[in-house]
C-alpha cells in the first residue's frame, strides 16, 4: 500500500471513530450519565419552581443530568407532549410530570413507556392513574378534607354561603381538592371521583380561576356580585386565596368571610400569619420531585421500577387551631414550606 493510501485509510478510520463517538454522545451513553426529565405545568408558579429545585438538587447529588420543560400556561398540553417526545429522543431513562391535561397527556405517556421510559406523575394523578408507572403526590382529597373540617369547626352551626374558587374543569387535582373540601365540611357525600366536582346546596358560587391570583380576584368579584353575603371561601391554592382576599378587601368584606386554601407555600403560610387566610393544607413538592429522581436513578441502575401511589404527606397549617382538627402552627409551616 502506498503512503498516500495509508494516510487516506487512517483519515477514514479517524472519521468513523469520531462519528461513532458523536452518535454515542447524542444518546447520552458515552459517559454513562443517566438522564432524567422533569415536566411541570408552568415554570412560573412557585410550587413548580420548588419542585424543579428539589429535582435539580437530587440530580446533582446523584450525578445525573436533569432536563426540564414546562407548559406556557396551566392547561398547555401541547407543550408537555412535545417535551415528552424531546426527552425520549434525548435518551431520558425516566420522566417526571405534573400533567396540565390529565386525560390528553395519556397517549404521549403511553408512547414513552412503550420505549422503556419510566414515567412518574408528581402532584397530579393522570386519568386514569394507571397510565403512569407511579404517582408521588399529596392525597389531594385529604388536603381538601382537612381544610373542610377546619372550616366547619371554625364556623360551627352558623349558616354559610360558600364560594369555591376552583382550578380548571376536569383536572384531577382540582376535582379532588374541591370534593374533599365539601366532604370535610359535611355538605356533600364523600367522593374521590377524579372527573366530576360534586355540588352542595350552600355553595352559592363556583368559578374556575386556573390557580392564578388575578383570575381568582375576578372570579371572587363575580361571586360577590352573585351573592354579596358569601362568608366562606374555598380556594384551590394560595395565589387564588390572595386574589379572593383582594376582592373581598376592595368590597370592604375581608373580615366577613373565612378563606381556606391548599398548598402551604412560604408566601401562603405568611398570609396565614397575616390573617388573610385562616388555614391551608401544606404539601411538599420538593419531596415529590427528589423522590421521583431517586426512583428513576434506581430504575436506570438496577432496572427496578416503582409502582402505585406514594403519599408525600399533608399538614394543616393555621394560626387559630380548632378543637378536634389536627394542625401545626405558622412557625412549623414557615420552617417546612414546600420542603
Amino acid at each position: 500500500m502506498s503512503s498516500r493510501a495509508v494516510r487516506l485509510a487512517a483519515v477514514c478510520l479517524a472519521v468513523s471513530a469520531l462519528a461513532l463517538s458523536a452518535t454515542a454522545c447524542g444518546k447520552g451513553s458515552s459517559s454513562g450519565q443517566i438522564t432524567v426529565g422533569l415536566i411541570t405545568k408552568t415554570d412560573t408558579n412557585p410550587f413548580f419552581v420548588k419542585m424543579k429545585e428539589g429535582a435539580q438538587k437530587e440530580a446533582d447529588a446523584a450525578g445525573v443530568k436533569l432536563l426540564t420543560a414546562a407548559g406556557k400556561f396551566d392547561g398547555d398540553n401541547a407543550s408537555q407532549v412535545t417535551a415528552i417526545e424531546n426527552m425520549v429522543n434525548a435518551g431520558a431513562k425516566g420522566i417526571l410530570i405534573t400533567a396540565s391535561d390529565t386525560k390528553a397527556i395519556v397517549p404521549a405517556v403511553e408512547k414513552a413507556r412503550a420505549k422503556g421510559v419510566q414515567v412518574i406523575a408528581l402532584d397530579t394523578p393522570t386519568d386514569p392513574q394507571s397510565a403512569v408507572d407511579a404517582l408521588f403526590a399529596t392525597n389531594n382529597f385529604t388536603a381538601g378534607q382537612l381544610i373542610g373540617k377546619y372550616a366547619k369547626a371554625a364556623e360551627g352551626d352558623k349558616p354559610v354561603k360558600i364560594a369555591m374558587i376552583d382550578l380548571n374543569p376536569g383536572v384531577t387535582v382540582g376535582v379532588l381538592r374541591h370534593n374533599g373540601f365539601l366532604s370535610g365540611y359535611g355538605t356533600a357525600q364523600a367522593t374521590q371521583d377524579m372527573t366530576q366536582d360534586v355540588t352542595a346546596p350552600n355553595v352559592v358560587c363556583a368559578q374556575p380561576a386556573q390557580g392564578d391570583q388575578a383570575k381568582a380576584q375576578t372570579a371572587m368579584e363575580t361571586c360577590l356580585q352573585k351573592d354579596p353575603d358569601i362568608n366562606l371561601v374555598y380556594t384551590i391554592n394560595e395565589p387564588s386565596a390572595l386574589g379572593a382576599y383582594t376582592a373581598l378587601k376592595t368590597a370592604g368584606k375581608e373580615n366577613a368571610a373565612l378563606i381556606v386554601s391548599v398548598d402551604g407555600g412560604c408566601s401562603g403560610v405568611q398570609a396565614v400569619k397575616d390573617g388573610k387566610i385562616a388555614a391551608t393544607s401544606q404539601q411538599y413538592p420538593l419531596k415529590m420531585a427528589s423522590e421521583g429522581v431517586k426512583a428513576v436513578v434506581d430504575y436506570a441502575k438496577n432496572g427496578k421500577k416503582v409502582s402505585g401511589y406514594t403519599d408525600t404527606g399533608v399538614t394543616l397549617i393555621t394560626a387559630k387551631p380548632q378543637a378536634g382538627v389536627d394542625s401545626k402552627d405558622v412557625q412549623y409551616g414557615l420552617d417546612n414550606c414546600w420542603g
